[in-house]
């Protein structure tokens, strides 16, 4: 089991996760470069001044914060998914505020629509340069309130530190750039997984102790929600299927984007093996959203656009596997022990969150030798 990735990675993986970058054209690197360079030479006062006002250790009040802004303008689900354990700590150390959030796209929408602190996401276009005038509009009404405590949940993420720096608020949070704060030592000796990155900013700024465990990844889903996602999948597989104590429902999720997309054929023995060593599971083939199937069509499968309906399906198996993507996340945040396959990005910062869950390095791994390291971690207690 030497390729199970522990919870923290090595340097290599994480300089493998660099390498994913790479892989892009050389044209949309240099956009990149290019973008984030204009950006910062012509925001670079304004970025300077709010890393200058930016919370210190301690600093942050255990009473008197009531209106709470959580800034993660990104439109891809993990993204917004890493983000419940940062929603969990602040409603934990402020059980009375009320929080808003900008997000990108509508997924945080979807995700977390039944938090009951949560007031309203404030969801900008993905591309903002297309429409302009509703995003400032947009952002308008975000600084129409003056809030206690605003805060840039993601470190590096230019957009974030502009909303940091325009929005209103008697507190700033954000990770220092630079070496800009004393606070930044600190903050190196933080977990390095992206959920709880903010988390341990958070609490670093704190005033009072937290004894608590780390947060979990979690939607909330509601037992209705469980309960018809499981009806639905009985009639997929079979009522007797479901409900059988000798039958494991394994969901395998075969899409993922770049250079951490597996292909069919890679997908086929992969499928192929893991059956043969585990021959009373049964594999539900759970469809990405251009609905156009990797597993072939032997294999009983599910579809839906809706973020909250797939979660409800996916609750109702005994385990799940996929390569680095969102609905890996979105796998983790349902509850259901997640296999996270990982041939480029960094398991330690990305990989499925949660003690139940694992990840494998399949770098140098041939499929089948995949499914033997998954078929082990599916035969764990």
């Amino acid at each position: 089991m030497e390729h199970l990735i522990p919870s923290r990675d090595s340097d290599e993986r994480s300089a493998r996760g660099t390498a994913a970058a790479s892989k892009k054209p050389q044209s949309a690197r240099y956009r990149d470069v290019l973008r984030h360079r204009v950006v910062a030479a012509f925001f670079g006062r304004l970025f300077a001044q709010v890393n200058r006002t930016l919370c210190q250790p301690g600093q942050l009040p255990k009473r008197g914060i009531h209106k709470i802004l959580i800034c993660r303008p990104n439109h891809r689900l993990g993204n917004a998914i890493l983000i419940s354990p940062l929603l969990a700590e602040l409603e934990a150390l402020y059980p009375g505020a009320e929080i808003d959030m900008v997000s990108a796209g509508h997924a945080a929408q979807t995700l977390f629509a039944n938090r009951f602190q949560l007031r309203r996401v404030f969801s900008f276009p993905r591309k903002i340069a297309r429409h302009l005038w509703s995003s400032m509009g947009l952002l308008r009404q975000v600084r129409e309130t003056t809030y206690d405590l605003a805060i840039d949940a993601s470190h590096g993420s230019q957009s974030g530190r502009l909303l940091l720096a325009i929005v209103k608020a008697r507190f700033k949070l954000g990770f220092p750039e630079a070496s800009a704060q004393p606070a930044e030592a600190s903050l190196d000796e933080g977990p390095e997984h992206f959920a709880l990155r903010p988390v341990f900013l958070l609490r670093t700024a704190y005033a009072g102790s937290v004894d608590a465990g780390w947060p979990e990844l979690n939607i909330r889903l509601t037992d209705g929600e469980k309960q018809q996602a499981r009806l639905a999948l009985g009639n997929i597989i079979g009522e007797s299927t479901l409900s059988s104590p000798a039958r494991r429902v394994v969901g395998v999720f075969a899409n993922a984007t770049g250079a951490k997309h597996y292909g069919e054929a890679w997908w086929t023995q992969f499928v192929d093996t893991l059956q043969t060593l585990q021959p009373g599971i049964c594999i539900v083939d759970l469809v990405a959203d251009h609905g156009q199937s990797q597993l072939g069509q032997m294999l009983p499968s599910y579809y839906t656009r809706d973020l909250r309906r797939l979660a409800s399906v996916i609750a109702n198996m005994s385990a799940f596997i996929s390569a680095d993507c969102g609905v890996m996340h979105l796998a983790a945040a349902s509850g259901t022990p997640t296999l996270g396959l990982f041939s480029v990005t960094s398991a330690a910062k990305y990989g499925p969150y949660g003690d139940a869950n694992s990840a494998i390095d399949t770098a140098r791994l041939n499929a089948r030798e995949v499914a033997a390291i998954a078929s082990d971690w599916l035969g764990m207690p």
